[in-house]
């Protein structure tokens, strides 16, 4: 029993003292891991949208979104990461105008009816800016007293024939959102 108990204590001081002469091992660090994160999880108008959505109908996969609250009015930004444009908006704000102030106050001249969107809806598109290309705007008077924009910016040079292509995918985006839900 004595000669186990000798052998253990001596191979464990050699062991520790091979460990004391070991140079430590370089380990790389992990990759970063790539976590999908929903637009909702922005909160605020954001909860409104759905990357996914949004891809299936203008043909752009957003993954950054970012919300703002200021009174009554609620914002939500999506964007890609690898660039700030284009950039889709929707910005909601309750209200208790009717359809006929709509129509008289709030319509952009020269804007084009659009049908089977809330109580009344218009769409055009404004011409490019120094620091942006043409910009979609599609606006409506929901039926539980709101207000909605959805607007598309899209990038420097872009023509404005592109722009107006994306018009009608953007209405379809529209009539997705359910603004009750905010």
């Amino acid at each position: 029993m004595r000669g186990r108990m000798v052998v253990t204590g001596l191979t464990g001081v050699l062991v520790s003292g091979c460990a004391a002469q070991a140079e430590p091992v370089a380990v790389p660090p992990p990759a970063p891991i790539a976590v999908e994160v929903a637009a909702a999880s922005s909160g605020g108008a954001c909860r409104l949208l759905d990357f996914a959505l949004i891809e299936q109908l203008v043909k752009v996969r957003f993954d950054v979104a970012a919300a703002s609250e200021q009174g009554d009015t609620h914002t939500c930004v999506v964007r890609t990461e690898r660039a700030t444009l284009p950039e889709l908006t929707l910005s909601v704000t309750e209200t208790t105008i009717d359809k006929a102030t709509f129509d008289a106050d709030l319509v952009p001249d020269k804007a084009g009816k659009v049908t089977g969107l809330g109580q009344q809806a218009y769409r055009r598109t404004v011409a490019a800016t120094g620091g942006h290309g043409p910009v979609v705007e599609v606006g409506w008077l929901a039926t539980e007293g709101r207000l909605a924009t959805l607007s598309w910016t899209s990038a420097r040079g872009t023509q404005r024939a592109a722009v107006d292509k994306l018009t009608n995918d953007l209405v379809g985006l529209a009539r997705k959102v359910d603004t009750r839900a905010l």
